[in-house]
Order: structure tokens, then C-alpha cells, then sequence
């Protein structure tokens, strides 16, 4: 028995955690530790080995950086998810919702709207960003796992060490994720970075659902086939701005230079030009700075693509955002407002299934494609378990 930080008895949800995977003194959390297991991983992010599938009987491991191996007695039945990216993970793979997300705000579930047979309902679920990521609503939670980067919970939030997050893996339930959204952050060089697939493996390994997963990689395969046709020449690509609004009438923006980690992947995917590459103005992972109106004239993107904005519906959008800027003195002058090429940039956090969605509205909002790229009735069926 252990002691939990109000002094009571806590049964230990996990019963060991054996091999490279345990907490040393080292605090093996918070380093890079390699992975040592037996599967690899192709090109297409497929396991090539056995090891997660739904045949390994009694204890298994799964290893993923930052936290190395660890090993699992029971297949986990409730989970907390850092974000969006990793609770839509869960929901191709069929599994009941996340018991908690970073910000359910951030979280559209809209997205399914458009896939007959898919839904999720997030009436219950937390959010543990509440002014501050409070340890004790871990334990009000009782997960079975976390599925969250622990040098997230250390590196960006005060109060947080690294006896909080071997508190929260001993006592209630393992720590196991990567920071995949971003890659952006200093404290993340030393950890390696996964693709979107790559950390889906990684969940399908720990739920024991890679036969879900594999028929999912068949999936993601024919939609980046049926993509790459409708890509047009990178001369003929508009430059691209992504920026965070400021509220309906936004007159500061947060920009974000496009790099490579999920929150990115359809604009990588579409191949767009990202026309804050090339200018001294620093992304906002780094910098945490705003612009104002006048230096997004300077940019003068061809396309404006402005995050913040995804519960409102596209009619909503335009009708507030878009309004506004058209009606601005200065931002009227914008190429984008004066074309009318002011979009939603899509979520931050991105899954196998919502990257689909938001790759596909995207595609539509660029180059005129609408015929459907990926088969919903598909990916229907598998978040169903109809996997033959």
C-alpha cells in the first residue's frame, strides 16, 4: 500500500512495472530513454512484430520515448488523454472516451458529424488545465493510464516535478505518451518525435487493438494516394499564414510557423507554402508573442488560415471573423480578405480520423477538390470492430 498526498491508503493500480521501464532513482521519465523492444517499425508505420496484439496473454510491455519501456499487467479499461490528438487515436480504435483532456474545448468531436456511425459524447469528460493542472484531479479520475508526454506536465506548467509525475504512475496508473502535437519546444530535443501513426501504433500496442490499427494504415494509404493527384505543382500552391486569433474581432494574431508534428499534417500533407518561413517573425510555441494587423500586411499571405475558431460552424465564421476583417480599415487590404480566402485552420490536435476530416475540408478550401478522399464507411467500420 501507498500513501496518496492527502495521507490515505492508496491501492497500487498497477502491480509492477518491470525492466528499463521502471522509475529508478535516475527518474528515467524525465531523459530519453531508447527503444529496446523487439517490434520495428516500417516505412508505413507498421509493427513487425507480434508484439500489442490482441494473442500476447498475461504481462506486456510497450516502449515509447520519453518514458522507455513499460510494462502493462491488464489491458488499461479507463485512460486520461493529453489532448485531442491522442483521444481521436482512441476513438479509431473503438475504445470508450477519455476520462479526461487537456481542454475538452479544444477537443472537437464536430468532426464526426460527416461519418455516419461515429459519434462521441463529451458531456463527462474533464478538463485537467483548469487555471493550472491540479494533481488531485488525477485521483479523482482513477485511470487506468495517462496517455500524456510527463516532460509536458514538468516543463510547461510551475508546480509540476518529477515526484509528481512518479506519484501519479505508482499509485494510480502508468505515464506513457510523447508530446506529438508540436515540435516546437526546447525541452523536447531530447526525446525523439512520432508521426501521427507512429504514436497510433504506439496507443493500438497498449489498448492490444493493432489489428484495428493495421486496417486503419490501409486506410491512411489510400488517402494519401488519392491526395497526391489533386496536390498541384508547388509553383501553383498559395502561401499560407496560420495564425491564432484574438476573439471575433481579432486584431492580434498568434502566428505558427508550419513544422511537423500532428497539429500540422494536413497542411504538410496539401503541401501548402508557409509564408511565415521565410520572415523574422517568430512562432509562437517559442516566442509566446502576438502581431498585430499591420505586420500581417507586411507578410501579406495569400491565404490566411486562423486557428481558434473550429466549434464556430463555417457560416459563423465568416459571418464574425471574416466580417470584421472586411469591414477593418487595414485588414481589408489583406490579398486573403480581399479574395476572400480567410479559413479555419483546423484543430491543433489532430488524430488518424480528424486529420482525414480537416485534410479533406482543406483540400476543398485550397484547390477546389470535392471529390471524397477517404472512405468514411471505412473508417466507420473499424471504429466498429467490422474489421473483414
Amino acid at each position: 500500500m501507498v500513501r496518496d498526498s492527502n495521507g490515505g491508503d492508496v491501492q497500487t493500480r498497477r502491480d509492477y512495472i518491470k525492466g528499463s521501464g521502471a522509475l529508478l532513482a535516475g527518474g528515467l521519465l524525465a531523459g530519453c530513454a531508447g527503444q529496446t523492444g523487439s517490434e520495428s517499425e516500417g516505412t508505413n508505420g507498421r509493427a513487425s512484430s507480434t508484439t500489442g496484439s490482441r494473442s500476447t496473454d498475461g504481462p506486456y510491455t510497450v516502449s515509447m520515448e520519453p518514458v522507455g519501456k513499460v510494462e502493462f499487467d491488464s489491458v488499461p479499461e479507463t485512460w486520461v488523454a493529453n489532448n485531442g490528438s491522442w483521444a481521436d487515436m482512441g476513438v479509431a480504435l473503438g475504445l470508450e472516451p477519455p476520462k479526461g483532456v487537456w481542454l475538452t474545448s479544444r477537443y472537437h468531436t464536430q468532426y464526426y458529424e460527416g461519418i455516419d456511425g461515429v459519434s462521441v459524447d463529451k458531456s463527462g469528460m474533464i478538463s485537467l488545465y483548469q487555471d493550472g493542472v491540479n494533481k488531485e484531479r488525477f485521483y479523482q479520475l482513477d485511470a487506468d493510464v495517462h496517455i500524456m508526454d510527463p516532460n509536458f506536465l514538468i516543463n510547461r506548467f510551475k508546480g509540476w516535478k518529477q515526484a509528481d509525475v512518479d506519484e501519479i504512475h505508482d499509485t494510480i496508473g502508468p505515464v506513457f505518451g510523447n508530446c506529438i502535437y508540436a515540435q516546437h519546444y526546447p525541452w523536447h530535443e531530447e526525446s525523439r518525435y512520432y508521426t501521427l501513426m507512429e504514436g497510433f501504433r504506439k496507443l493500438a500496442q497498449v489498448f492490444k487493438r493493432t489489428d484495428r490499427y493495421e486496417t486503419f494504415v490501409d486506410v491512411h494509404e489510400a488517402f494519401q494516394s488519392n491526395l497526391e493527384p489533386v496536390v498541384p505543382a508547388r509553383s501553383e500552391r498559395p502561401s499560407v499564414a496560420v495564425m491564432w486569433g484574438t476573439g471575433d474581432e481579432p486584431k492580434q494574431f498568434y502566428p505558427y510557423v508550419i513544422g511537423d508534428g500532428t497539429g500540422f499534417k494536413h497542411l504538410n500533407d496539401l503541401g501548402v507554402k508557409d509564408a511565415l518561413a521565410t520572415t523574422d517573425i517568430k512562432d509562437f510555441h517559442g516566442s509566446r508573442g502576438a502581431i498585430d494587423i499591420e505586420t500581417l500586411l507586411e507578410v501579406d499571405p495569400e491565404v490566411l488560415l486562423l486557428r481558434g475558431y473550429e466549434a464556430k460552424s463555417e457560416a459563423e465564421f465568416r459571418n464574425t471573423v471574416v466580417g470584421f476583417l472586411q469591414n477593418h480599415t487595414v485588414a481589408s487590404n489583406l490579398t486573403a480578405v480581399e479574395n476572400g480566402d480567410v479559413y479555419r485552420a483546423g484543430g491543433l490536435y489532430q488524430g488518424p480520423i480528424t486529420n482525414l476530416v480537416l485534410t479533406q475540408r482543406l483540400a476543398k478550401q485550397l484547390y477546389g477538390v470535392e471529390t471524397t478522399l477517404f472512405d468514411r464507411q471505412k473508417v466507420a467500420a473499424i471504429v466498429n470492430g467490422e474489421l473483414k
